[in-house]
């Protein structure tokens, strides 16, 4: 379906609706795009940051004076050059800036070096003496609430309990299963970076690839002891995000250099240092029982979900909710007993990426529905028809699904959909394995396989979620003009074209310009949540409402549509916050609540062709159905679910960090695999626009749900090729050779 915005004032091109070019597009393809770790400075001097080799490990002393010696070295500090609080956190300020007398994961900074060239940083940072005393780590999420105690409080970040309905209720059928999923990183290309500049009132200027100013704003003014009007932000260019950058990395330590010397500070990730500088998605256990009567309807859930947080929250207690709330799935269950734990350990610490605690969940109870379907001897996609949830339907948590839910819809269509035909001829690039030329056909078996997920979009459980946009409309050079101005976060993701979008349709002014982001304007949010379209996109509608409300009293009366002869010399510009509707924290004893603002549903339909002599796995379909409310840019509506699908499909078959005793295996893009274009199969897409009616335009979030339910898709072809049970992702060869 299609909707005309009730305001639009004139017909413009590039408004809400179309696909217009991105602002960055042509100098991200010719490779002249800045990004953070582009920024130079005069005389600036570079930082490098000295890690924990331990999991776990008293800090028995530190001896700076050889890395004094090295000549260039400008600083060497510790966490007593710390001025303010040497402690910060997303939800929990419970992550030294540097550490004290503890260290509990690997990678742990505890010292910084500012000299005037990197490689001199790092030698300094080589000759700085810790003394440890190794301790055992504690990395076993299940038994960690039992384990020593990682902080004050003991081990349990977050219990959320689910009840609803029966709790004891039994059924006909009944299957269980206990499911693993791995430690997966985003993986984003630019890596960690930024700038720090010292300013002449004593604050500083810092220049950073993030995905929320404001609250990197107010940690970093805390640790260095400074008002927030001090500590100014500027989003420099990012290269990718989902999740990893929601937390500090070297925000503060940037900073504390850049004070300290009074010199610009330059910090630049490795790769291998990313791996250590950033959080991950949760590695989880679950174990889920479904009961069900003789027509498949599902008449119990219950699940038990492990998170693994790592050694700081982080997101975690947010992690740990989606899990709890969506954890039935996109079906209607009368009957339900969830209880989500997400506990420390010396892991690495995790948080948010995409799909943010649906992909842990999703995987198991799609392995569910497809266990149950083989029970029943019914079809996976008839019984997940039969238990789908629709516009009305109520949720585990006591919420109505209050817009659409084509939960069956999609799964329909995607299951109607052609099926990828066997290759004509022989290529090995068509083969498991590719042109390493380890088959020839022989041993490769096809399978196919169903999923759907559900993701909430926006903030939840009350959280104040609101975003501030500002808009001016003026004269320039005899042509009406606009500007936008936010907060919020582009990290590649297009919100800057959006923001283009809904102000030539609002205004009916062709010629948009968005202003940097910068910590100047009221707070954006985090552009994480798939909500900066939904809130942002609200707040600069809002804005453009208010700017027109303002036009229509310059004009007296007058006709609105030549901007040019009403505006004159005059310059109307208006700020706005804007809301969604309000959520509630759930009860803490029966998880009952409105938790929610949104929800977006995605089905996928996966193809595999499997060596089941060699354990390989060759995707060759994963077609996907969305609603996506209202496709306000579609070519980035498929942009989205293409990437989200690639995501997933990483999880399913290749991507880990692997973990021995809390320590990394393997950070490095050598051993960390990731998809390329020769893994990601054509994608055939179908985007439903299903208005939200309590939404700016009707839009659905879109990023998140095909993450979600690519990764179960596939498992479950797999599946379906090599008869295995296959209960932890990603699916390695080992686990589908035995050896």
């Amino acid at each position: 379906m299609s909707l005309t915005p009730a305001e639009l004032t004139s017909s413009v091109s590039g408004g809400v609706g179309t696909s217009p070019q991105r602002p960055d597009g042509n100098l991200k393809v010719r490779g002249e795009y800045a990004y953070a770790s582009d920024l130079w400075h005069e005389d600036m001097i570079w930082g490098a940051t000295l890690r924990s080799p331990h999991p776990h490990a008293r800090i028995l002393s530190v001896d700076l004076t050889e890395a004094l010696k090295v000549p260039g070295v400008y600083a060497v500090l510790t966490h007593q050059d710390v001025p303010g609080r040497n402690l910060y956190g997303l939800e929990h300020k419970d992550q030294p800036v540097l550490a004290v007398d503890l260290v509990r994961y690997q990678g742990e900074p505890v010292a910084l070096v500012g000299a005037d060239h990197p490689e001199t940083a790092l030698r300094a940072m080589k000759r700085i003496k810790v003394e440890y005393d190794v301790l055992t780590p504690v990395v076993d999420m299940e038994t960690a609430q039992d384990d020593t105690p990682l902080h004050p409080g003991g081990n349990l970040v977050r219990h959320v309990p689910i009840r609803r309905g029966d709790t004891s209720a039994t059924a006909e059928v009944v299957v269980t299963g206990r499911y693993e999923v791995g430690m997966q990183d985003q993986a984003f290309l630019g890596p960690e970076s930024g700038l720090a500049v010292p300013a002449e009132d004593g604050g500083v200027d810092l220049y950073i690839a993030t995905q929320w100013l404001h609250v990197d704003q107010a940690q970093v003014a805390s640790a260095l002891g400074l008002p927030l009007e001090k500590v100014r932000l500027t989003l420099s260019g990012v290269g990718g995000a989902f999740g990893g950058r929601e937390d500090l990395s070297m925000q503060v330590h940037a900073c504390l250099l850049a004070v300290h010397t009074g010199k610009p500070t330059k910090m630049v990730y490795n790769r291998e240092e990313s791996f250590y500088g950033h959080v991950h998605r949760h590695p989880a256990v679950l174990y889920y029982e479904h009961g069900a009567d003789r027509t498949g309807k599902l008449v119990y859930v219950k699940a038990k979900i492990y998170l693994d947080g790592g050694a700081y929250a982080s997101s975690t207690p947010a992690v740990v909710a989606n899990a709890a709330t969506l954890g039935v799935g996109p079906y209607d269950v009368d009957n339900v007993s969830i209880d989500a734990w997400g506990v420390y350990t010396n892991n690495p610490p995790c948080g948010a990426m995409r799909g943010f605690g649906a992909v842990q969940a999703a995987f198991a109870y799609e392995s569910q529905m497809d266990r149950l379907a083989e029970a029943l001897g019914m079809d996976p996609v008839d019984v997940r028809v039969v238990n789908a949830m629709a516009e009305g339907s109520v949720l585990p948590t006591g919420q109505v699904v209050d817009s659409a839910a084509p939960v069956a819809q999609l799964l329909k269509l995607v299951k109607d959909k052609p099926l990828p035909p066997a290759p004509a001829a022989l290529d090995l690039r068509d083969m498991p394995g590719g042109v390493s030329n380890t088959t020839h056909g022989e041993g490769v078996v096809r399978g196919v396989g169903y999923a759907v997920g559900i993701k909430n979009v926006c903030f939840s459980e009350g959280y104040d979620d609101y975003s501030t946009a500002r808009v001016r409309l003026q004269v320039i050079n005899g042509e009406p003009a606009a500007l936008a101005h936010t907060a919020a976060c582009e990290v590649g993701q297009g919100l800057v074209t959006i923001m283009q979008q809904i102000v030539r349709t609002e205004l009916g002014v062709e010629r948009v310009t968005i202003l940097p982001m910068d910590t100047s304007i009221g707070n954006g949010g985090s552009t994480s949540a798939s909500r900066q379209t939904y809130v942002t996109g609200g707040a600069v509608k809002a804005a453009c409402a208010a700017v027109r409300a303002e036009l229509a009293k310059l004009a007296g009366g007058r006709d609105t549509s030549d901007l040019v002869a009403v505006l004159g010399d005059e310059v109307i510009d208006e700020t706005v916050e804007w809301r969604h509707r309000a959520t509630q924290p759930i009860d803490p004893e029966t998880g009952q609540g409105d938790a929610h603002v949104q929800y977006g549903f995605a089905a996928h339909r996966a193809v595999v062709d499997v060596d089941v002599e060699l354990g390989l796995v060759k995707v060759v379909g994963l077609d996907c159905a969305q609603d996506v409310g209202k496709a306000l840019n579609p070519q980035a509506v498929l942009g989205q679910i293409q990437g989200g699908s690639a995501q997933g499909l990483g999880l399913a078959v290749m991507e880990e960090i692997q973990t021995t005793g809390g320590e990394v295996r393997n950070p490095s893009f050598t051993d960390y695999l990731i998809p390329t274009v020769l893994d990601m199969p054509p994608m055939s897409i179908d985007v439903l626009e299903l208005a939200d009616p309590h939404a700016p335009y009707g839009v659905r979030g879109v990023g998140e749900p095909p993450t979600i339910s690519s990764t179960p898709a596939i498992v479950a072809a797999i599946r379906a090729a090599t008869g295995l049970a296959l209960t932890r992702v990603p699916v390695r060869p080992e686990h589908i050779t035995g050896t």
